[in-house]
């Protein structure tokens, strides 16, 4: 009967070793994820030509991801048209000086996407040909395709972001799912730029393709949704948009760098950190904070990147 009860508490205390030892490891797993959960910061450049080159953007060890800006003619039978402001002259090749720059980047493990649209750009698609149309040629002259007219010369960009602030609401799902299709040859990562209010007004149909990777939602020039003295209505926000939307991708709080990038939407660097990356960081989708743009952005991604 001894002998029994001895066995029986060795049993025990071997299962409570093992089960303890089982909870150990899951809050190892815990606290691992935890810290590899942490974000990165994704900045927009092309816009200024006094903000310095690409290469010195990617060397400065702030950025991610960065949003080459804009091609800003495309769809509806219109030539593509890039413009990156004073950086270089897109006609006769001039920005295919570019690529050993992107593959710069790119060795640096930043992905480098193309944004089209933009504010004040010359876009639309008239249909769903239309959008498969324009997916061929990001494929074939930014992507891994092939064409003899590649803006950026021959480095392979790492996805497109759709900034999308005019023109319609149509056929932006179709040009989503036509691009995420050469994904079977090479990677395309999605991206996309809505504003704040949700549902955004341009893009909520393509993001409702659930095949987006990246979601910088713009906080800024949005007082309704913006940070305005309290950060309330930014997390109310913020929780809508992650709480709907639809697929794996990443939710980024998109700001301005200065409070002269913007009308409105500025958050001090030390407000940003105490007060609004503590209350968003816990949501599953958070990917990090989106700035425009690398022109305003002295001293802003240094004082912010050791919290994102």
């Amino acid at each position: 009967m001894l002998s029994q009860a001895i066995l029986s508490y060795k049993h025990t205390m071997a299962h409570q070793f093992t089960l303890g030892k089982f909870l150990f490891c899951l809050l190892q797993l815990a606290a691992l994820f935890t810290y590899t959960s942490a974000g990165v910061i994704s900045v927009y450049w092309g816009q200024n030509g006094n903000e310095g080159s690409l290469a010195d953007a990617c060397s400065s060890g702030n950025y991610g991801i960065v949003n080459i800006a804009f091609l800003t003619t495309f769809g509806n039978s219109q030539t593509p048209q890039i413009n990156l402001a004073g950086h270089c002259d897109p006609t006769n090749n001039g920005c295919a000086g570019l690529s050993n720059e992107i593959k710069t980047c790119q060795g640096q493990g930043i992905k480098v996407l193309l944004s089209i649209g933009g504010a004040s750009g010359s876009y639309s698609l008239s249909s769903a040909d239309d959008a498969r149309q324009v997916a061929q040629y990001l494929w074939d002259n930014f992507l891994g395709g092939q064409s003899s007219s590649r803006p950026l010369g021959d480095a392979v960009l790492d996805g497109i972001d759709f900034d999308i602030e005019g023109g319609t609401n149509q056929h932006w799902d179709e040009l989503a799912r036509a691009l995420s299709n050469f994904s079977q040859q090479k990677k395309v990562y999605l991206a996309a730029a809505p504003q704040c209010p949700y549902p955004d007004a341009w893009l909520g149909g393509a993001l409702g393709t659930g095949l987006f990777d990246y979601v910088w939602v713009q906080f800024y020039n949005n007082p309704p949704c913006q940070y305005s003295g309290n950060a309330d209505n930014l997390k109310n926000s913020w929780n809508q948009w992650t709480s709907n939307l639809s697929g794996s991708g990443q939710v980024f709080l998109g700001l301005p760098a200065s409070p002269e990038a913007a009308g409105s939407g500025y958050i001090p660097p030390d407000v940003l950190t105490s007060q609004v990356l503590p209350a968003i960081k816990s949501s599953p989708k958070y990917g990090g904070v989106m700035l425009w743009s690398r022109q305003y952005d002295k001293s802003y991604s240094s004082a912010i990147k050791p919290s994102v």
